[in-house]
C-alpha cells in the first residue's frame, strides 16, 4: 500500500502512544504514519487520524479555524477520517463542556455530560465491552473490551451514526460512530493492547 497517513498533531493527548499504536498496526502494510500539523500534509493524506484529549474547546482552539476547515474539506472528499476520543466529540456541533463553542458539524448532534451519582466515578476510566448497534460496523467485533477515559460523550441526533455502546452506570455511553468515511471512538485504541491494534489494522486496510 502506498496511502498516506496522517495522525494531525494537535499538540496534546496520547500523541505519541497513537504514533505507535498506527505504525505497529500499518506494519506488515507497509504504512508508515506521519505525524503533522502541516496543512500541506492534512491536504495530501489518503487518511487521516484526529486523537485528541482534554477539553472540546482546547482541541479546537489547538487546530484552529484554518486546519479545522480544511479537515471539513478533507471529510467531504471522502478521505477516511479516524476519530480518537476528544478527535470524535468535535465531530459535533456543540458541547456542554464549552457552552457557545461551535464545533465541526460534521455529524448532528452534541457532546453531554456523563450523568454520577450513586458512587459512580466521574470521569469513566477503565475498560468495558461494547455492544453493537444499528448494524455495527466492518472495523469493530462485539464483544471487544475498550479503554475508556472521559468524562463527556456524544449523542448524535441521529441514531443510524451510533455503531457501538458500552454501559456505564446509567449512562449508555456512545462508544463508537460511522458514516461514510466517518469513524470516531470515545475509547482509546492506543491503549487497548491488542484489540485496538486489530481495529486500527482495520481501519488502514479499508
Amino acid at each position: 500500500m502506498s496511502d498516506k497517513v496522517v495522525i494531525v498533531d494537535v499538540g496534546v493527548g496520547n500523541l505519541r502512544s497513537v504514533e505507535k499504536a498506527v505504525a505497529e498496526a500499518g506494519k506488515e502494510l507497509g504504512l508508515v504514519p506521519e505525524r503533522t500539523a502541516d496543512l500541506d500534509a492534512i491536504r495530501r493524506a489518503d487518511r487521516l487520524v484526529v486523537p485528541g484529549q482534554g477539553e472540546f474547546s482546547e482541541l479546537l482552539r489547538r487546530l484552529g479555524s484554518e486546519r479545522l476547515e480544511l479537515l471539513k474539506e478533507r471529510i467531504a472528499a471522502g478521505v477516511p477520517y479516524f476519530g480518537i476520543c476528544v478527535g470524535m466529540q468535535i465531530l459535533f456541533s456543540s458541547s456542554e463542556e464549552a457552552e457557545g463553542v461551535a464545533g465541526m458539524g460534521v455529524l448532528p448532534g452534541s457532546v453531554q455530560r456523563l450523568q454520577g451519582g450513586g458512587g459512580l466515578k466521574i470521569p469513566h476510566m477503565g475498560w468495558n465491552q461494547l455492544e453493537l448497534r444499528a448494524e455495527g460496523h466492518p472495523f469493530l467485533e462485539a464483544g471487544s473490551w475498550f479503554c475508556f477515559m472521559h468524562s463527556y460523550h456524544c449523542v448524535p441526533s441521529e441514531a443510524g451514526v451510533v455503531r457501538a455502546v458500552a454501559v456505564y452506570g446509567p449512562n449508555q455511553v456512545t462508544a463508537a460512530v460511522a458514516r461514510d468515511n466517518v469513524f470516531a471512538t470515545q475509547f482509546h485504541p492506543e491503549k487497548s493492547q491488542r484489540a485496538g491494534l486489530s481495529l486500527l489494522g482495520r481501519f488502514l486496510r479499508a
